[in-house]
């Protein structure tokens, strides 16, 4: 039995509660969270015995093999060194770290620890993004030579998901004093990620512009400065000689949450669609080529990030993305911060 702790209980530790659940052989058995409301409301749910108010209460019981980190960006870092020091497995919430420094310090205590350690990098579930990476890795479109890709949200010009003026758990991302980096850091390294695994080439060069818009009087409400980037717009040159585009926002109006990833190579093209919870691929290959005609190529399913960190725990496969992964990703995201400056680009007028 592989006994899990979840750490930080909040909304997002419900959907690791029901994963792990689901899995045959594995066994939440504590939660952890200074907010004693959030957890005791956790432990009732999820019928878990144990909880505790900090992660040194935790360690000094100890009766548990992996974590779930799902406490907000600002505290990855803290609260995953004395996991990984402990020897314990570690599963964190995205992004790994908020400076490259801190992610680069992870790296190497889980790997002085010698455990398996994984970014939860969700939108590797899709079937249809592994699958179009796998496309790429065989040579399907031939060489990568442009992309564009789109995260988009509309949570601040709807309520889909509750509102971000009066709850805690969407207005901490539009705050930089309460570690969020933004629409950047939130869902820019997912599509960040999407893109440069699906390419099959990391970033080598990086240009961001970001723009933080007024949303409240004097930008405050309550304790949050409400000083996070709301949209960014970033362009990548690949290691691989591929250009392209990056763009994502929460004032996209109509897009709830949707990711879209056009790969077009040297022998064909394909476009990756992930809406309403769906994944599609669509390419154009072969003799479609001279036509234009895409079509959709039906993708396999895959096992979730759960999944394959708890199989890792067992010693049956490598597990990916891991803390290098976020490392790599973080440092991309520090460069595209650095770019956006006045002298970035010339005012047009």
């Amino acid at each position: 039995m592989i006994r899990v702790l979840i750490l930080g209980t909040g909304g997002m530790a419900n959907a690791h509660a029901e994963a792990y659940a689901a899995m045959d052989g594995v066994c939440v058995v504590a939660g952890v969270d200074t907010d004693q409301a959030n957890l005791s409301a956790f432990q009732d749910r999820h019928n878990v015995a144990h909880g505790f108010s900090s992660v040194s209460a935790a360690l000094a019981w100890g009766e548990f093999d992996a974590v779930s980190n799902v406490t907000p960006d600002a505290v990855h870092h803290r609260t995953t060194m004395p996991l990984l020091a402990a020897g314990k497995h570690v599963l964190c919430e995205k992004p790994l770290a908020t400076n490259h420094q801190d992610a680069m310090q992870m790296v190497q205590a889980a790997r002085a620890a010698g455990v398996v350690n994984m970014v939860n990098l969700t939108y590797r579930n899709v079937p249809a993004l592994m699958h179009a990476a796998n496309l790429v890795a065989r040579g399907d479109i031939g060489e990568v030579r442009h992309f564009e890709a789109s995260y988009l949200q509309s949570w601040l010009t709807q309520d889909a998901w509750g509102d971000w003026r009066t709850e805690d758990q969407w207005l901490w991302r539009l705050s930089t004093g309460h570690g969020s980096l933004g629409v950047l850091g939130d869902v820019g390294v997912h599509i960040l990620d999407y893109t440069t695994f699906a390419a099959g080439s990391d970033a080598q060069q990086v240009s961001c512009r970001l723009q933080t818009f007024a949303k409240a009087d004097g930008d405050h409400i309550g304790p949050y400065r409400l000083d996070a980037n709301d949209s960014m717009t970033m362009h990548l040159a690949l290691q691989n000689g591929a250009i392209g585009v990056i763009h994502a926002s929460r004032f996209a109006s109509g897009h709830i949450n949707d990711l879209k990833l056009r790969l077009f190579g040297t022998i064909g093209g394909l476009e990756v669609r992930f809406e309403a919870e769906e994944s599609v691929l669509r390419a154009c290959l072969g003799e479609d080529l001279k036509t234009g005609r895409w079509t959709e190529i039906s993708t396999p399913q895959v096992k979730t990030n759960f999944a394959r960190f708890i199989d890792a725990i067992r010693g049956e496969t490598t597990v990916q993305p891991d803390f290098c992964r976020g490392a790599a990703l973080q440092r991309v995201l520090e460069l595209a911060v650095a770019s956006n400056t006045d002298s970035f680009c010339n005012q047009v007028v």
